[in-house]
């Protein structure tokens, strides 16, 4: 089943790169594949907003750039935008998917999805947002797609059924 099929829409579906942040609200959609990238989708339940970053690395070292590259700048990033957009903070949850071991290391720093769910899972504890759902490891990619109505994550992982956090 094709992830389109499983995931309908009547608005326009963004697309989330590499170190992005994109915001959203319903009825529109957001989607991104990734690798050991880490996709941290942050929904309000009484709002029909998302956000979704691509984080890309765990670590930004005090880097100036892109704050959705990287775990410890892109969820501040994530919460100063949904508050711009009127959303409080508290109230907000997480689901986050991918952090694949995708160059086959067993150990070291080549296991870089490892190091970005555990980034990702730290910065999301500094900032006290919970965890509702995750799909994260294993060795291969997934495709995602973040509803803001519900603020459901639907993975798609080739070779195994949908699964919706």
């Amino acid at each position: 089943m094709l992830l389109a099929e499983a995931a309908p829409t009547t608005g326009q579906t963004h697309s989330v790169g590499m170190g992005q942040i994109v915001l959203t609200q319903a009825p529109h959609t957001l989607n991104s594949v990734l690798g050991s990238c880490v996709g941290v989708a942050l929904h309000h339940p009484r709002y029909e907003v998302a956000i979704l970053a691509h984080v890309v690395l765990p670590n930004s070292q005090g880097k100036a750039g892109t704050p959705g590259k990287f775990a410890d700048t892109a969820i501040p990033e994530l919460l100063q935008q949904l508050a711009r957009a009127g959303v409080p903070a508290a109230g907000i949850v997480a689901r986050i998917a991918g952090g694949s071991n995708m160059f086959g290391a067993a150990t070291g720093p080549m296991q870089i999805g490892e190091h970005n769910i555990a980034a990702v899972e730290e910065a999301l504890a500094k900032a006290r947002i919970r965890i509702i759902g995750k799909h994260v490891g294993g060795s291969k990619g997934r495709r995602v797609i973040v509803h803001p109505t519900n603020g459901n994550l639907i993975v798609e992982v080739v070779g195994q059924p949908l699964t919706t956090l």
